[in-house]
């Protein structure tokens, strides 16, 4: 067994035995840049989103690619409402400001960073470019033409692939000076949120978002000019575009290059943790190491568990669609509140949606088996007594697994203070078998296992906002309890992520910032 094996134990049991180091205490006066930043290199400003809303595409474009970019991590708002989260105090500053995205992020922090490779056939110079989130901008890095550079860490042979990449880095230390050793688990679900922003909103086109996640990872940091250890390359996604281009694709062969820009970092004293290196070290990807589609079979959620099928109805349609709805999406941060039940309509399309949600990467089948488990806590639903259920996808039902209100479980075994989950009126727990994904496609596949579950809070976030539920989603909670409350305890199911279904307090605070 690899590393990721002690990393994910480390990971399912850190409520019980904290992880190194434990007496660690962010500094926040000396954090770094919310984003990368690369003095010199020009800053190109992207078009209007395209008008009209969706329609079918027979490929992306300029304006789609940058509608598809400021919808998911381009700043869209600021956020300032009145809420439970401990950072409250801080967002009037505005060096402290929290702008909303439409992709979430643990903590708030987004560290990942979008880079383009456009080759020949596209709307601008080939080259190498930055999104630059806070300006909505592409920073040209690199002049000339390096997808045959991609294409070959992704061991393509001429004429395979695509003249138009993007490359999703995780520049670590814009996470692990909050989190540490625990960055690792919170940025494989970041790259995961994020790609399945872009998979829901190019959905809405007729076209298709497909990661790949094994490549020569050394390589292309090379090519984006970044520090090996310090960042890592966790996907490529082919872009269908406009026209095609096959014969571009064919043309462009290997430069060697690399950027010679560098981001410059803010932080006086940036740390490094070991544990953080290593289980970087360990899922380090090789092209040569891709698993063969439907190498996940063996690592498929176990059949539901429970009583007796709980029918529920058919999910409605959602009254929003996708880009009102990513505008819409925020954490709820204790604005729950029980007096209004939430639907089985509504729960039953937070949980339809969740379950039909996948990687959708090269180890996968497209008619494979699922990867996760999905599990709810019944607060307050309407029609459903109180209690903790497993969800059958294929039923769409719920299966009882333990009866009797699960407020004070859910509540006794959270560690922060910004959210009341008796309030919630469902908790929806994703499960994945840790092990067993980690034994079918080797330590690369964590950093799969967390974006199957950051796209999983993805969909459930974008999905409560177009029905007009609150939602949160946390990581603060004893694994290894909801592992025994569920009776997964002697299986290699894990609990990975805990989120918040309900109604909010009527009329809250907030601050209007499209009038200011």
């Amino acid at each position: 067994m690899g590393y990721a094996h002690d990393y994910a134990s480390a990971i399912l049991y850190r409520g019980r035995v904290p992880m190194e180091p434990v007496d660690f205490v962010p500094d926040w006066a000396d954090r770094p840049r919310k984003a990368k930043y690369y003095p010199g290199a020009e800053t190109l400003p992207l078009p209007d989103p395209a008008a009209g809303g969706p329609r079918p595409a027979p490929g992306f474009d300029l304006p789609l690619l940058s509608g598809m970019l400021q919808e998911s991590y381009g700043l869209t708002g600021r956020r300032l409402g009145v809420q439970a989260n401990t950072d409250l105090a801080a967002l009037p500053h505005y060096t402290q400001a929290n702008w909303s995205r439409g992709t979430a992020s643990g903590g708030g922090l987004y560290p990942v960073g979008v880079y383009w490779a456009a080759g020949a056939g596209g709307p601008l110079a080939p080259g190498l470019y930055h999104y630059a989130p806070h300006q909505h901008g592409l920073r040209r890095l690199l002049a000339g033409d390096v997808t045959g550079d991609v294409r070959q860490t992704l061991g393509l042979g001429p004429g395979e692939g695509s003249s138009q990449y993007l490359v999703l880095s995780v520049k670590y230390w814009q996470n692990s000076f909050k989190y540490n050793s625990f960055s690792f688990h919170a940025v494989s679900m970041d790259v995961g949120a994020l790609v399945q922003t872009w998979r829901l909103w190019a959905r809405a086109y007729g076209l298709r978002i497909a990661p790949v996640l094994w490549f020569d990872e050394e390589r292309l940091a090379r090519l984006l000019g970044v520090t090996a250890g310090e960042e890592g390359v966790f996907a490529v996604i082919p872009l269908e575009w406009e026209g095609g281009a096959a014969g571009a694709a064919a043309g462009a062969p290997s430069t060697g290059a690399g950027v010679r820009h560098r981001d410059a970092e803010r932080s006086r004293t940036v740390l490094a943790f070991e544990t953080l290196e290593r289980i970087h070290a360990a899922t380090l990807g090789r092209a040569g190491d891709r698993p063969a589609p439907g190498a996940l079979d063996a690592a498929a959620a176990y059949p539901p568990r429970g009583g007796e099928p709980v029918p529920l109805p058919a999910p409605p349609a959602p009254p929003m669609g996708e880009t009102a709805a990513l505008r819409a999406r925020r954490s709820s941060f204790g604005r729950f509140d029980a007096t209004r039940a939430v639907t089985a309509e509504q729960l039953a399309a937070a949980l339809a949606e969740c379950a039909a949600t996948r990687p959708g990467s090269e180890a996968e089948r497209p008619d494979g088996p699922p990867l996760t488990s999905l599990y709810a806590f019944v607060n307050h639903v309407e029609g459903i007594e109180p209690g903790s259920y497993a969800y059958d996808a294929e039923a769409h039902a719920l299966r009882l697994v333990v009866p009797g209100p699960p407020g004070p479980f859910l509540q006794a075994n959270y560690f922060l203070s910004n959210y009341n989950l008796e309030q919630a009126g469902a908790v929806l727990v994703p499960t994945v078998r840790t092990a067993a994904v980690l034994d079918a496609v080797g330590d690369r596949g964590y950093r799969l296992m967390g974006a199957a579950v950051g796209a999983i809070a993805q969909s459930f976030y974008t999905t409560a906002a177009a029905h007009g539920l609150g939602a949160g989603v946390a990581l603060g909670f004893d694994n290894v309890s909801y592992a025994e409350r569920l009776g997964l305890a002697d299986t290699d199911e894990a609990p990975l992520l805990i989120m918040l279904l309900g109604h909010e307090r009527p009329r809250p605070a907030d601050f209007r910032h499209e009038i200011a």
